[in-house]
């Protein structure tokens, strides 16, 4: 009984750490760096077009999650881009991560943020 509280903590703080930077910084900079322009738009380039589009939290990351989790030209907010850099690839997230990282997008301000 006496090892049951620490594995229980641990569990517990394991879901207390908030995922949505490694998330980002896992699979999303590699294309979309924070302060500048690789082979895709900057992150600040995309979260200025969407906040321009959708300025409320709930609007901005429904709209942005459903369309990374099927790109496709049709919907895009960002023409320009596409003519630049081509649809986005269909990177298989379920709507649950996409939300999360779209929320981080919003909530997160990339000037802050040390580039690399």
């Amino acid at each position: 009984m006496r090892y049951l509280y620490p594995v229980l903590f641990f569990i517990t703080s394991l879901h207390a750490v908030d995922m949505r930077p490694l998330l980002f910084n896992g699979n999303c900079v590699t294309c979309h760096h924070t302060s500048r322009t690789i082979s895709a738009p900057s992150i600040v380039e995309i979260k200025e077009n969407y906040l321009r589009a959708f300025p409320q939290k709930e609007a901005f990351v429904a709209y942005m999650s459903t369309w990374v989790a099927k790109p496709n030209i049709e919907t895009s907010i960002m023409h320009d881009a596409i003519d630049k850099y081509e649809v986005m690839p269909d990177l298989g997230f379920d709507i649950s991560t996409s939300r999360d990282i779209s929320a981080y997008i919003y909530e997160t301000d990339f000037s802050q943020i040390e580039p690399y």
